[in-house]
């Protein structure tokens, strides 16, 4: 799954900030949402198979953590975005004083 789509979902975002703190059990993580276990469980397996989180086995417990190559992956793409966008918006900026000195 693209990872830009499964950070459409609001619970996936907030899944993501939680764990920006630290590695969290997927008991952790479904006590601060008012939905169920498998919604969470859900919402984890979607961040894990887009590559943003990483899961851990111990004994019966499943720790979540942020997966460190797949952040790095979008940020390249907004590196990149903001190359893009960082030069017109320069051009723009320079055209619109042009404007105000006529």
């Amino acid at each position: 799954m693209d990872r830009f789509v499964a950070l459409a979902d609001p619970t996936r975002r907030q899944i993501m900030e939680l764990l920006g703190s630290g590695e969290l059990t997927a008991g952790a993580i479904g006590a601060r949402f008012p939905i169920s276990a498998p919604a969470v469980s859900q919402h984890l397996k979607t961040l894990r198979e887009s590559g943003l989180v990483r899961v851990r086995v111990d004994g019966q417990r499943r720790i979540y953590s942020l997966d460190p190559d797949g952040l790095a992956e979008m940020e390249e793409w907004f590196a990149k975005m903001r190359g893009f966008w960082s030069g017109r918006l320069d051009a723009l900026e320079k055209e619109l004083k042009k404007g105000e000195k006529k």
